[in-house]
């Protein structure tokens, strides 16, 4: 039987494929207040605002490619059961081939009613005021918002609290829930955290290893150190 390997990937891991982060920039996305483009309240107060903020991050994905990161990933699967749990909302990881992957805050190429956040539809083109659900109500972008809810949170700790290895990439570990699945692994699992700059408290947590580099070339390297442990 595989071994099942966790992956919880963070803004780091899309960093490197050229597209940007707010928390790299002074709490600034893209020139914006994260609470203008990324709250249900700037969405009240401007939803033209909010509506062009997400159809320029979703044409910026069709510039983008997936990274050595992600391609490491891929290669995962051929020898391990592989789930990945992102905070990205991109579509990097399912380009580059991996199967199995949940997005905690939803994704940039959905959209769903703002009457029923279950009525959730396929969207690549730009999303405008009037564009409307089956049942007459307005479109809006598929993303978790500051202040609201984790819908798929129950279902990303099911999936770590299987985990024979953990591994942590791009992310700061700083922003909740998220950040609160490394508590759920089994005693026993393997934690590997990859970040050029990391935060974790490696004393906090048992068996945990940190690789201090960038997702592409880490990433590459544990992926090859952890297949050779199985050839």
């Amino acid at each position: 039987m595989k071994k099942k390997i966790v992956v919880l990937t963070g803004a780091g891991v899309s960093a490197e494929s050229g597209i940007n982060t707010f928390r790299d920039a002074g709490g600034l996305w893209e020139g914006h207040d994260v609470m203008e483009v990324a709250s249900p309240q700037g969405f009240a107060k401007n939803p033209g605002l909010v509506l062009d903020f997400y159809n320029q991050r979703r044409k910026q994905l069709f510039e983008v490619k997936p990274n050595r990161a992600h391609e490491a990933l891929v290669r995962l699967e051929r020898f391990f059961e592989v789930y990945i749990i992102t905070q990205n909302v991109d579509d990097l990881h399912e380009r580059a081939g991996s199967t199995q992957v949940l997005h905690l805050h939803g994704e940039l190429l959905k959209v769903r009613s703002t009457a029923n956040e279950n009525d959730i539809q396929y969207w690549k083109n730009d999303l405008h005021l009037g564009d409307l659900c089956a049942q007459g109500h307005q479109l809006r972008p598929h993303i978790v918002w500051f202040g609201e809810q984790v819908p798929l949170l129950d279902k990303a700790i099911q999936i770590t609290e299987q985990a024979d290895i953990l591994i942590i990439i791009g992310t700061s570990m700083q922003v909740y829930p998220a950040a609160s699945l490394i508590n759920f692994v089994p005693e026993e699992t393997a934690i590997y955290f990859i970040d050029p700059k990391p935060t974790v408290d490696s004393s906090r947590y048992k068996n945990l290893k940190i690789i201090e580099d960038t997702a592409a070339k880490g990433v590459s390297i544990l992926v090859d150190d952890l297949i050779d442990t199985v050839l």
